[in-house]
């Protein structure tokens, strides 16, 4: 297997740190050229655009297929799935379910600034969202209910999903079953970069929406960035990252374990141990060497790729070092193995979600703990949070003034627009009969 980078941080150049927490990103970088191209053919030839690349990318010949998935495919994928498989996602959505609709958004409150001004926010949902689901590296029903649950419970009316389909044009069965769990039909066999530009565009087949969530590969994050301002692309949500934060109190076994989880998701990954304990350092390296060679491929290609890439050991020459590391690195994925999680955790200001403690591996909070497992990534966990209804709503400001609030304004608003030059600003108020 490939060497599993171990860094001291202190005697590491510059550059060296740089590339640390630029990760990926500078992978997306290098093929926004090609993706520009793919978006202009499928805005130009749309569904023939999408059928050509099926067969390029996914090898799937969709000559004889509707870009949209039918019911009759969601009813056999329904019952090709074993019981405990359905029971497994039924379980998981419930728990998505039901942390969300706890943190719904409440009904913004009326407020009078001063007597005679009245304002407040309307809420209402986004109209219509697409969501993009995963498929080159793996299936993922469980990306789809993280988007699917929290777009339906906000009230959107379209929601639809593309994802790319097998080489026989057929969808991932687990997924369109998650998807009729969460209450969406509409579903299409398309991915990449090529679907993003289809959702923002439209084709014969799939009418343009107003937003796109979801992770892709590089491809679908370089495709977003090109198409901001045509369409709301949401979060950034890219290659998969992770910082496991340990000290000398955690157990390098389960250390080494947590650490593989988001590394396996490609070689594009990041994964991180950041320990200011050698010995724990140690220990997860000796842990890492035995147990990847006993991963089956290509995830085991994916982890030691990523584990000699964008990953690996980090020694810090005490915890403070650490967390500076971690925020700003500002991790999609944060586990803190220490002597006391929670009082390591109030150190931490930029991470897309904080895993507490051994028994909180990674992979649950992927699943079934509830908050949304859809999260910024390429260091915007410094500004974006991760996804919820907030994401599929958006606010109005509505206001109005009686007569004692126009008094009131009046002299103030004259005042700054004669300041700034507007003319018909303060006409507004210097001609108006009331």
């Amino acid at each position: 297997m490939a060497k599993i980078n171990y860094r001291i941080w202190e005697k590491l150049s510059e550059k060296q740190k740089d590339k640390i927490f630029s990760r990926s990103e500078i992978n997306i970088n290098e093929i926004r050229e090609t993706v520009e191209k793919i978006i202009e053919h499928v805005r130009k030839y749309k569904d023939k655009a999408l059928r050509e690349y099926a067969l390029k990318f996914d090898k799937a010949d969709l000559s004889k297929l509707p870009i949209k998935v039918q019911k009759k495919e969601f009813d056999k994928a329904e019952k090709s799935l074993s019981p405990e498989l359905k029971k497994a996602l039924e379980f998981c959505i419930e728990n998505v379910r039901t942390f969300h609709v706890a943190n719904k958004p409440s009904v913004p409150k009326s407020v009078t600034v001063r007597p005679g001004i009245k304002a407040y926010e309307k809420m209402t949902p986004v109209e219509s969202v697409g969501l993009y689901i995963p498929r080159g590296r793996g299936s993922f029903p469980s990306m789809l209910y993280m988007l699917g649950v929290p777009a339906v419970e906000a009230g959107v009316k379209r929601v639809c999903v593309v994802t790319p389909p097998n080489p026989d044009g057929s969808v991932d069965a687990a997924c369109l079953y998650a998807a009729r769990l969460c209450g969406i039909d509409e579903v299409y066999r398309t991915g990449g970069a090529q679907a993003v530009a289809a959702l923002a565009y439209g084709t014969e087949s799939i009418a343009p929406v107003v937003k796109v969530v979801g992770p892709g590969s590089k491809f679908v994050s370089a495709a977003k960035r090109i198409l901001y301002g045509k369409i709301d692309v949401g979060l950034p949500a890219g290659p998969s990252e992770s910082i496991l934060l340990a000290d000398e109190s955690a157990d390098p076994y389960l250390a080494a374990l947590d650490l593989m989880v988001e590394a396996e998701h490609g070689s594009d990954s990041s994964a991180l141990l950041i320990t200011p304990s050698k010995a724990t350092a140690d220990g997860v390296l000796a842990h890492l060497k035995k147990m990847i060679p006993q991963i089956p491929e290509p995830r085991r290609t994916f982890l030691s790729d990523v584990m000699s890439g964008y990953g690996g050991i980090i020694l810090t020459k005490d915890m403070d070092e650490a967390c500076d590391i971690v925020n700003n690195f500002a991790p999609e994925h944060l586990e803190i193995m220490t002597a006391d999680p929670s009082k390591t955790a109030e150190k931490i200001v930029n991470a897309g979600e904080i895993l507490l403690g051994s028994h909180t591996p990674f992979s649950a909070a992927n699943y079934s703990t509830g908050p949304n497992a859809v999260l910024p990534t390429g260091g915007t966990a410094k500004t974006f949070s991760a996804v919820s209804i907030r994401d599929f709503v958006k606010y109005t400001s509505v206001i109005q003034l009686d007569k004692k609030g126009y008094k009131a304004v009046e002299p103030h608003v004259k005042e700054l627009a004669d300041y700034e030059g507007f003319i018909t600003h303060g006409n507004a108020f210097k001609l108006r009969r009331i």
